[in-house]
This record gives structure tokens, sequence and C-alpha cells, in this order.
């Protein structure tokens, strides 16, 4: 393995040294979850958790209560579950939810990256929380830290025989992407650290893992649910002549997260890298990580994603690390379309005489609220359904594989709990997005989630009342300006900036091709509607057949993105002067 690169003059970040000296992820996680006199863990330990799939957390909203009281913060975890292309067991989802009651604050929460997150999992129940997923079979390895995470992949059950191909090689991948230290197994699976044995060794990552995240995805054309142009690795699946996989076109060095007013950090969509056979994915998703492993940045996070890497390099530089490892050339790229980047709701015939439905869930958040008690179906659901589940990229979920003999049962249900008519919304909430942001995220500037509901309902009005209310519109919201609900891919974009402000974007393509770019920075809440109003308005009057919102505001002059950092950049700065 080469040893990764580092200019002599600048030191490597304090990270690379913790990972160096943790013994391939242990640390000191043991002693700091025995410590009962603190409701939290170090830093070093909070560090090394995320390989673990776990976050350090706090409640914000307690934060000045506890602070003028003299108590220390109101500290939790959140816990990833590692779910490679959302698939899982009816039962696996109920052992989740009964997890969720005992263990955390109720809810499930539905990722944009098709994983399952538990809140405020309190420090004397961690143990338990994580000991209970893997006897469910399920595990968070790797779903958080410098490493490979949770590998995505278009659930398409209505081509259900291509599907079944590219998720056998999203499976494929992320098993043979997963860290090989004992760590994991000796805090949360088993109750004593395993004593001798051979040299524990991690052939992949080594001992300093990567310089930061690595994401995949897997895309079934016509869908880009997955906004496979937004991943450090891309798989796009391309289907031959006789209607199975003939391989995929791969893309490199997509990334959304971003710095408020440090131009030096960006969005930046993947390029396409070449074409490989269904048999070359698992080597070519190894070298392209080991390629990032060795010449990503270990001296900046901020600078040590894959875009970074081949921004700086250039792609040709980079293919040609690639096929040195791999050992032959990549194949030129095949032809593909992407017509959207959403879910089909509702019920969906496969090709094997099984239905699929899929259900939209706001923010991806499941619990019980007066009136519609979703948790609560949900567990009903899988309690009677003998397929299997699927999480969407967009935070939604698939009752998938129901033979035709279960779906009356299954329609009862979803009719007795008030689900069958949840997709019967306007076009913009079944695409809207959102992170969770306040109260837990450290890193949020403003809310996410908790204002979704709001903004939709303000927008859909100005929509409704322009003719468009079953008009699809890709609406994200984050609350800051990380990237976690792809607001750069979106329509119509919202990136927090400061408590009640965001910076708004327009512009993207719906199918995910084309990133968005800043329209006005720093606005209020109250003036959202005002800005956004006349441009809704205008589109119905003037829009061409078929014109997309996104392309629409390209195409008058509210924008001009085209999904290139430098202008991305020469936009913001234009934009910025109401900052």
């Amino acid at each position: 393995m080469s040893t990764p690169s580092a200019p002599a003059t600048v030191p490597l970040h304090k990270n690379e040294h913790l990972k160096a000296e943790s013994n391939f992820l242990r640390g000191h996680i043991l002693r700091d979850l025995a410590d009962h006199s603190t409701g939290g863990i170090t830093e070093e330990s909070a560090q090394l958790t995320k390989f673990h799939g776990i976050y350090a957390q706090d409640d914000r909203d307690q934060r000045n209560t506890r602070r003028r009281e003299g108590r220390e913060k109101a500290f939790s975890f959140m816990a990833r579950v590692r779910l490679p292309g959302g698939v899982c067991t009816p039962a696996q989802w109920l052992a989740l939810d009964i997890l969720a009651d005992e263990r955390a604050i109720g809810t499930l929460k539905l990722t944009t990256r098709q994983a399952f997150q538990f809140h405020g999992i309190l420090k004397g129940d961690l143990w338990r929380a994580i000991n209970g997923m893997n006897r469910a079979l399920l595990d968070t390895l790797a779903a958080c830290g410098d490493v490979n995470r949770n590998v995505m992949c278009n659930p398409n059950p209505e081509q259900s025989g291509v599907h079944a191909q590219v998720y056998r090689v999203a499976n494929a991948i992320s098993a043979h992407l997963l860290p090989r230290s004992r760590a994991y197994h000796e805090l949360w699976v088993g109750d004593e650290l395993v004593g001798g044995g051979e040299p524990e060794a991690e052939p992949i990552y080594g001992r300093t893992y990567l310089p930061r995240k690595f994401k995949i995805g897997v895309a079934v054309p016509p869908s880009n649910d997955v906004d496979v142009f937004s991943q450090d690795l891309g798989f796009i699946a391309i289907t031959g002549a006789d209607g199975r996989l003939a391989g995929f076109n791969v893309t490199v060095g997509g990334g959304l997260g971003m710095s408020h007013n440090q131009l030096e950090t960006f969005p930046r969509l993947g390029d396409v890298l070449g074409f490989c056979t269904a048999e070359q994915a698992v080597a070519v998703a190894e070298h392209v990580l080991t390629v990032q492993r060795d010449y990503g940045d270990r001296t900046d996070r901020k600078h040590a994603r894959l875009k970074y890497t081949i921004a700086d390099r250039g792609l040709d530089w980079f293919r040609t690390q690639v096929e040195a490892r791999l050992g032959e050339r990549l194949g030129a790229p095949r032809p593909w379309q992407f017509t959207h980047s959403g879910d089909r709701y509702g019920w969906v015939a496969g090709e094997d005489g099984r239905s699929h439905f899929t259900l939209f869930i706001l923010s991806g958040r499941v619990k019980d609220e007066p009136g519609y008690r979703l948790k609560t179906a949900l567990r009903e659901i899988a309690l009677a359904h003998k397929g299997d589940l699927r999480l969407t990229a967009n935070q939604n979920l698939i009752i998938a594989n129901v033979a035709a003999e279960d779906r009356p049962r299954i329609e009862a249900l979803l009719a007795r709990h008030g689900l069958a008519t949840a997709n019967d919304a306007s076009g913009l909430r079944l695409n809207a997005l959102s992170c969770v942001a306040l109260p837990t995220c450290g890193l949020a500037l403003a809310e996410s989630e908790r204002y979704l509901p709001e903004l939709v309902s303000l927008l859909e009005q100005e929509f409704a009342a322009a003719g468009l209310a079953r008009d699809a519109v890709t609406l994200r919201i984050t609350g800051c300006p990380n990237g976690c609900g792809r607001p750069f891919l979106a329509e119509i974009g919202l990136v927090g900036k400061s408590p009640g402000k965001y910076n708004l974007y327009l512009g993207a393509a719906f199918d995910g091709s084309r990133m968005n770019a800043l329209y006005r920075a720093n606005v209020p809440e109250t003036e959202l509607l005002g800005l956004l109003g006349p441009i809704i308005r205008r589109y119905a009057a003037e829009r061409t057949v078929g014109e997309r919102f996104g392309d629409f505001t390209v195409r008058v002059g509210y924008v001009t993105p085209t999904g290139r950092a430098q202008d991305f950049h020469e936009a913001k700065a234009a934009r910025s002067v109401n900052t």
C-alpha cells in the first residue's frame, strides 16, 4: 500500500494521528462508555465511534437552560444502521421498531442514503441498542467515519430482473469495502475484548483509513433517485439488448458539501470515468477508493474528499491511476438516459407478478401523530407482510414483493390507517427532502426537518394558485451547507445560513444531471414566499410544453448554473451582495 500523500511542510490533520494510534478503531471507547460521571464521551472517542456508525450529540434546544443551571449538555447518541440498497426484512423492521421505543426517542428516521437512524440514545442504552441491531442481523459498522459509507442502490422493483443483478453487485461492493477491524465485534456484539490471535490488519484501508468519508451510489436508468453524480463513486447500470445487465458507466468525484464563505470548498458533480463490466465492478470500486486513500489530502479535512483530488489532479490522471491498479483499460462510456430523480408512488406491478407499494413519508420520519399513526400502521404491515421493505434515497418506503394473494390484506391495512391516500399530495410535497438539522445536529445553522412542513404548505399555496398543484418540483432544505439532503441538486434548494435565514438556490435539473446556482443569499424565512411567488407565477404563464421548473429558471435567466465548481463560485459571488 502506498504511503498517504501529504506535503512535507504541512502537518497531517490531528485525526490522522488519532486513527493511527487508535488500535484499529478501539481507542478509549470502552473506557469512556464505562464512565458514568457524564452522559458524553471524549472528543477522541467521538471521532472513533463514527466508524462504528455512532455520532455523539446533544439537544441544542436545552443548551442555554442547562448552561444557566450549571449542568452539562443533554448528551445523547445517534446511531445509523448500515443497509446496502435500503433492503430489509419485515422481521428486521419490527426489531428496529422495538429498539426505537426501548432505547431511543420512539421514532425511526429513513435517511437520504437508504439507511435507518436512531436519535436520542442515552449513553446507558447505547450498547444494548447496537447489540440489539446486530441480533436482528443488522449493524452500524462503517455507517459513518473515514470509510466507505452505506452503498446506495436504486430499488426499482418494477424492473426486478435488472434490479436483482444490480442489487447483488451493490451488496458485493459493500461487503468488500467493509473495515476488517475486530473492534466493532468486540465492542458491540460480544461483551469482552478478544485477546491473542494473529496480528490485525486493514488490507484495503491501512491504519489511517481514508482522508474523509467515501460514498457510493448505483443508479438504474431511467431513474436517478440515488443522485449518482453526487457520489464519490457512482455506477450507472447499462442494460444489454437481451435485457440483462451489461455493466456500468463509472462516475467519480461527486460531492455536495461546502462551507459558507470559503470559496476553496464547493459542491461538484461527478465525471464519467468509463465503462466496466459487472464482474469488474468490485475491483473498480476498490481501486478508485485506494487511489483516494493514497493521494487524498490528509492535511486539511475540508479539502480531503475525492472531488478535490480530481479537481486538483485531473480526470485523465485519475483514470490512469485506476487502470494501472485494475490491470486493464476501462471501456468507453455507453449511452444512457435519466428522466427523473424521484420515486414512483402507489402500486406498481413487477415483472414476476408481484406488486410494490411506495409510500410517501415526509422527511423520512416514522412516528405516530394524532390522526396519523404511521409507526403503528407500519408495524402492523410488517407483521402481515411476506415480502421485503425497501428504503428509497428520497426518504420513502417501498412495501415490496407483495404476492397477488396477499395484496388485499396489505391494501386493507393501508386504508385502515389512512396510508392509502398519503400519496395524494402535491407534486412539490412528494419531491421534498430535508436533513435532520436542529436540535441534534451539531453542524446545523438553521432549521430543516422541523421547518419543512410549514415551508411546503406555504409554497403549495403558491403552486396551487398558479394551477401547478400536481406538477413535480424538487424542493430540498438543509440546516447547513454540508449537503446531506442534496440541496444543490434541487430545483428549489434552501441551505441554512443562520437561525431563520437561508441561501436560496434555483435551477437544478429534475433528473439530477445539473446543479443549481445561488439566487439570493441570507434570505429570512419571511421573505422566501415573496421571492419565489413571482417566479412560480411566471413559470405557470411562460413555460414551454414539458418544461421543468429548474430548466425554466435557467432559460429565462434567474440563474446560470453549469455544474462546474468555478461557475458555482462566480454565481455565488455575484449574488452575495445582500449578505
